[in-house]
């Protein structure tokens, strides 16, 4: 069965020119840095971040635990959102890693306030870890993009400090094409940047991390502690290159689809969508139903050719990409509709 896949952007599938990119992709052995696909990606990776340099990574929590333990000393401790994907889904990596703790502030749909982000910063005393990095994340996992002016604010504080700042920017094209700027007017607001060729792009594996020379030249050692080496991965980055140059460009087609699915979803009398979380291609809303009716519905749904995640902390989320339409989504609401 083809199912239409609503659990996220994550399950795009490679596109026909990407397969064919993939299969004649020229390659090399990337720990002698002489696969030139892998180097063309870099490349571009780094030249649209406006950065300059990057690094290929097999996903994006990688990413963020190389920028972490690169950034880091053991030992010292990480500002990170209470809420962030380095902290919810990446099951307590950099305590295991890079041997650090983590300080939490409280975002506002990912909106940070600068007074409680200073209140973090450890001061130079004997009792206390050193603040080795602050962590952003845009767009957020929970649907939201931060502002401009707020990444500046803050990131001009941590200048000020002396911190550098990492951003995880797994969904920066999503951030970008919500804000109408480019992604290196955000990324311009961090020392480095990991975004996902993934996550919407349709490559079918791999992350980028990007920075400065020094601090890519330092994160390919640490690639190789971890593990994340790669011999002729320009297979992969062939597809990475279409991701950034063709699919970044029509993410917007994403959010307008995801903005369908939340009209239509507004609708029934009990299901609240959370419009202040609708910036990107994900849509978060409550249902109001029993437990036992929440995993039939998921259940019943699969059975009629569609993949939902089941609810998590009490909030659904359905994600739109590539490979769904709105004749999917009006599919979809015609068979929830039988079920609520």
């Amino acid at each position: 069965m083809n199912y239409i896949d609503l659990r996220s952007d994550t399950v795009t599938v490679p596109t026909e020119e990407m397969r064919n990119s993939m299969a004649f992709a020229i390659v090399g052995d990337d720990v002698y840095e002489d696969d030139p696909t892998v180097k063309e990606l870099e490349c571009l990776a780094a030249k649209t971040l406006g950065k300059e340099a990057a690094i290929f990574v097999p996903s994006g929590t990688f990413g963020n635990q190389l920028s972490i333990l690169t950034h880091t000393l053991r030992g010292d401790e990480v500002i990170v959102a209470r809420n962030c994907h380095i902290v919810a889904h990446e099951t307590g990596a950099s305590a295991v890693i890079a041997g650090v703790q983590l300080s939490y502030y409280e975002d506002i749909n990912g909106n940070i306030s600068p007074e409680e982000i200073e209140k973090l910063i450890r001061p130079e005393d004997l009792h206390y870890p050193r603040t080795g990095l602050i962590c952003f994340e845009n767009a957020h996992m929970n649907g939201a993009v931060i502002p401009l002016e707020n990444m500046k604010e803050n990131y001009q504080l941590a200048q000020s400090y002396n911190v550098p700042v990492h951003l995880d920017g797994a969904r920066i094209f999503n951030a970008a094409a919500s804000l109408g700027v480019t992604p290196s007017e955000i990324a311009q607001y961090a020392d480095s940047i990991m975004f996902c060729l993934s996550k919407g792009l349709c490559s079918p594996i791999g992350s980028m991390l990007v920075g400065s020379s020094e601090f890519i030249k330092k994160a390919r050692k640490n690639r190789k502690i971890m593990g994340g080496a790669m011999r002729q991965v320009g297979i992969l980055a062939a597809a990475g290159l279409i991701s950034i140059e063709k699919m970044s460009k029509r993410l917007y087609l994403d959010h307008e689809n995801a903005k369908y699915l939340a009209e239509k979803l507004e609708s029934f009398e009990n299901i609240s969508v959370f419009k202040d979380r609708l910036d990107i291609n994900m849509i978060f809303c409550k249902i109001d139903i029993s437990k036992n009716k929440e995993e039939e519905i998921v259940s019943k749904l699969l059975d009629k050719g569609f993949k939902i995640n089941p609810p998590e902390n009490g909030e659904w989320r359905f994600v739109t990409h590539y490979w769904i339409n709105k004749e999917h989504i009006d599919f979809f609401i015609e068979e929830l509709t039988k079920l609520i």
